[in-house]
């Protein structure tokens, strides 16, 4: 079988419905759209929440709390293990570098190193944060963790 052999299931597939075009059609006069108003318009439509001019719930309520989305600050991860794989001319690890590597997204400078992973050679590692584990594997290679 190929996909231009495929063939749709009897009844999958329905013909366009034409609105307006009579009353024995079943979607003639107000074609599908009630009575007059907004919504029988073209493009009329009510927006999510609105009550008729009613107060809202949502404003009716009290809003309490407070939320740190907006405040965050984004830190890309990246494992020990992961290090390894960079090029053997790279001894000199910082965000650029991880960025040009594509470990991490260009742009993002906080980065955070994880212990996931082995590392076999001396890398100087800069870095915002360091988990203790990937910290001390830095070491135990010979390398050096700098928090920057």
């Amino acid at each position: 079988m190929k996909l231009h052999e495929l063939k749709n299931v009897a009844g999958a597939v329905h013909r366009k419905k034409r609105v307006g075009c009579g009353e024995g059609g079943g979607h003639g006069k107000t074609s599908g759209r009630g009575g007059k108003g907004q919504t029988a318009r073209s493009g009329g439509s009510i927006r999510p929440g609105f009550e008729g001019g009613q107060m809202p719930l949502y404003r009716k309520l009290p809003h309490r709390g407070f939320n740190q989305y907006n405040f965050r600050t984004e830190i890309a991860v990246v494992n020990v293990g992961a290090l390894g794989q960079l090029d053997n001319a790279v001894t000199d690890v910082n965000a650029e570098s991880l960025a040009a590597a594509g470990l991490i997204r260009a742009g993002e400078t906080s980065v955070k190193i994880l212990g996931d992973g082995e590392i076999t050679r001396p890398l100087k590692v800069t870095a915002a944060k360091f988990s203790a584990s990937a910290k001390a594997k830095i070491e135990q290679a010979g390398g050096q963790a700098i928090v920057a």
